[in-house]
């Protein structure tokens, strides 16, 4: 049977190394909220204890292969987020500082680069932001949508969460945040000091970050772009103050960079970093009055990191625009007087000039300060209103962000109740007057035999229009390219599995873009009805459906944290799903069909890579066994059986989506190279009528639906069809009765 609606985002057990165990990534399913690009608004990323300093470090970001489907649309500038699995927490802030991308880094987290990345969907990064990381309880409430249980969750993020997320960050110290520098002090303090004062810079070429592999310590440390690099340069001149436990009690280094010579620099930036990013200053005794570069500088004072809140930071930055102005217009005449002034002790600059600090504001001389600098005061006040309105605003925003998120729930139930309305108003119509009723199928039927007659058709079910997920059940007859709506599903489902039983269209599992589903549903053609059936013994998706034996079978899937290998069997007889004997491998978004009574399970996803291999099962032997391998690895692909044969086509190899195609004859017990198929196409679906085969929808990359029907016929090759009845649809699946 057709097979071709799997997803293929999806993460298993494994090696993982920055999740593991029950903390396997949250969003590991594509179907999970599947933004648009225009609608994402960021994105959250994982690691664990062991790999925050490679991420950090490299400036580099990765998921799994699956993930791309949305990594793709993260284009430069958008916010990023850092999930720790080990100590749940959320750090951030960052930005991305390239598109996503597949293998930036071919050998990301693997051990002397001996093996591919298991996290190939990429992007590079950059710290925007240095905060504390928020634990989860605070987060939490934010992205409670992104939830489906409870220590799992997507990671796509929408504008509105966006900006909850970067409103709970609180800036800290550059040092202070985790993964850059392993042994880098708690107490660091650095110096603000004006462009032109050059300082000394200590090499950070042999930092060592935990969990890197062998040699990139060094080659990142000279990297400026890298996180290592950002210690070593920054761009307001800084003396790093580092605590050492050892021998030798403690020592200072310095690292800086100032601008060249008489030039003064400043930019929007500079004030964005002197909000955002905590600049602590050296402790010292009270300030005296310094002279640098022949311009005296009145009142310095060294202020202790603890002290300067972001307030302050702002004024400490006002007061030094003022400064470098009336530095600028001193008179050379005051160079004399240099040798009169008292230097502070323990920070000799070049020359033997001292460098100056801006006094650190407290609430005693405030007022002095704007007496000093009264060209200060006006802007000064004006930064505590726009302080003040931003507060008010983000608590506004947030407001906003809870209304509407309370709003969307409510449309949510109120579309359930009025789909439940108008089907309980069909219900009366057919009591109130049962001969229009009875007139009204007459006429349907007729129909449908006058322009239909005995013609097959391809029943599809559920999946994705590009716009929502359907819980439409229609007829489609190929030859005449005309599609009949049918009484549609209890629910929305797609990435699920239908079979054929005793005249009756069974589908199972799959789920609607936010949960995955155990619920089974039963269509009897002959009353336009469903009916509900045992549920599975457990949720899954991405899972495939065969009949053997007066029996349904759904094989292997996943809940969007592991793959499965088990097999479920339903007996009507019985009246429930049992287990029954497992796969030989976990296979997520693979197909399955039956064929001279027995089953065939092929490819997917099982957590690592890929799969090229295939297994069957003989009810008379029972037990699974491994077939031949295929020559290119698929998931998400479709397998139907034509001239006894079974035919595998198109899918997504853990690369690209594929228009390629390999056919298995059990008799010869061999994979061979078919004709490929037009178009690249993966989650579509196939069905077999007479002597052709039709693959009709399906996707061929992440944003793309494809709305064309393709057939093959034996010693014909394959053909773009007209037929344009079905329209764009994916996640699918697709039976004959």
């Amino acid at each position: 049977m057709g097979a071709g609606r799997k997803t293929e985002t999806f993460i298993g057990s494994g090696r993982n190394t920055w999740s593991g165990g029950s903390d396997n990534v949250g969003n590991s399913s594509a179907p999970a909220r599947n933004l648009r690009k225009a609608n994402l608004g960021g994105v959250i990323f994982g690691c664990k204890h062991n790999t925050i300093s490679e991420c950090l470090a490299n400036q580099l970001f990765g998921l799994p292969a699956p993930h791309f489907a949305y990594v793709r649309n993260i284009g430069s500038g958008v916010p990023l987020f850092l999930f720790n699995y080990s100590d749940r927490k959320l750090h951030g802030i960052y930005e991305a500082a390239s598109e996503g991308a597949m293998n930036i880094d071919p050998y990301g987290w693997t051990d002397d680069g001996k093996e591919r990345t298991p996290y190939p969907a990429q992007v590079r990064i950059r710290i925007k932001t240095y905060c504390q990381p928020l634990a989860e309880a605070k987060f939490r409430p934010i992205i409670t949508d992104n939830y489906y249980s409870t220590r799992h969750f997507y990671f796509e993020l929408d504008h509105a969460q966006v900006k909850g997320l970067l409103s709970l960050f609180t800036p800290t110290s550059p040092i202070g945040n985790a993964g850059v520098t392993s042994g880098a002090s708690k107490r660091s303090n650095l110096l603000l000091t004006l462009p032109t004062v050059k300082r000394e810079t200590v090499p950070l070429t042999d930092t060592k970050v935990p969990g890197e592999r062998v040699g990139l310590a060094r080659e990142y440390g000279r990297d400026p772009n890298s996180a290592v690099g950002l210690l070593s340069e920054n761009k307001y001149a800084s003396l790093i103050s580092d605590e050492r436990d050892n021998d030798k009690g403690s020592q200072t280094r310095a690292s800086g960079a100032s601008s060249e010579e008489g030039e003064i620099k400043e930019t929007v930036s500079d004030w964005e970093d002197l909000v955002h990013d905590e600049i602590p200053i050296v402790c010292s005794s009270s300030g005296q009055d310094l002279n640098v570069e022949g311009n005296t500088l009145v009142g310095v004072r060294f202020v202790n990191e603890g002290q300067v809140s972001n307030e302050e930071r702002v004024l400490l930055k006002l007061q030094k625009l003022v400064l470098e102005r009336n530095s600028l217009n001193q008179s050379c005449k005051d160079s004399a007087d240099v040798s009169s002034m008292p230097l502070v002790s323990g920070t000799p600059a070049d020359d033997n000039k001292q460098i100056p600090v801006v006094p650190s504001i407290s609430s005693e001389d405030g007022p002095s300060m704007a007496v000093q600098y009264p060209e200060s005061s006006m802007l000064i006040q004006m930064v505590k209103e726009l302080q003040e309105r931003t507060k008010v605003l983000e608590k506004k925003q947030v407001t906003s962000d809870e209304e509407l998120q309370l709003l969307r729930n409510v449309a949510r139930e109120s579309s359930r109740t009025v789909q439940q309305l108008n089907e309980r108003i069909k219900e009366l119509e057919r009591k109130l007057d049962p001969s229009m009723a009875l007139v009204e199928e007459s006429l349907n039927e007729s129909l449908v035999e006058l322009y239909l007659g005995s013609e097959k058709l391809v029943y599809l079910i559920g999946g994705f229009d590009g716009n929502s997920w359907l819980s439409a059940l229609d007829s489609y007859s190929p030859s005449l390219d005309i599609m009949t709506p049918l009484h549609p599903m209890g629910s929305a489902r797609s990435y699920a599995s239908a079979t054929a039983l005793n005249g009756r269209l069974y589908v199972f599992g799959g789920g609607d873009g936010t949960l995955w589903y155990d619920t089974v549903e039963c269509y009897d053609p002959r009353n336009d009805e469903w009916t509900f059936c045992p549920p599975l013994i457990r949720e899954k998706g991405s899972l495939a459906g065969a009949t053997l034996t007066d029996k349904i079978f759904a094989i292997g899937g996943g809940n969007g944290v592991e793959s499965f290998s088990d097999v479920e069997m339903f007996d009507p007889a019985l009246g429930k799903w049992i287990s029954n004997q497992s796969m030989l491998l976990q296979r997520f978004a693979l197909a399955a069909a039956e064929l001279n009574g027995v089953l065939y399970a092929i490819g997917g996803f099982d957590g690592l890579g890929y799969l090229k291999s295939s297994e069957r099962f003989d009810p008379r032997e029972g037990s699974w066994t491994r077939i031949p391998s295929m020559n290119t690895p698929r998931g998400c692909h479709s397998v139907a059986v034509l001239n006894e044969k079974l035919y595998a086509m198109g899918g997504y190899d853990g690369h690209e989506m594929v228009s390629s195609v390999e056919v298995f004859d059990p008799r010869a017990s061999s994979w061979l190279t078919s004709d490929p198929m037009n178009m690249v196409r993966g989650y579509a679906a196939a069905q077999v009528l007479g002597d052709t085969l039709y693959v009709i929808g399906g996707v061929k990359d992440g944003q793309n639906i494809v709305d064309t029907v393709e057939c093959y016929k034996e010693g014909a090759g394959w053909m773009v069809t007209g037929l344009r009845a079905v329209g764009k649809r994916c996640f699918f699946s697709a039976i004959v009765l």
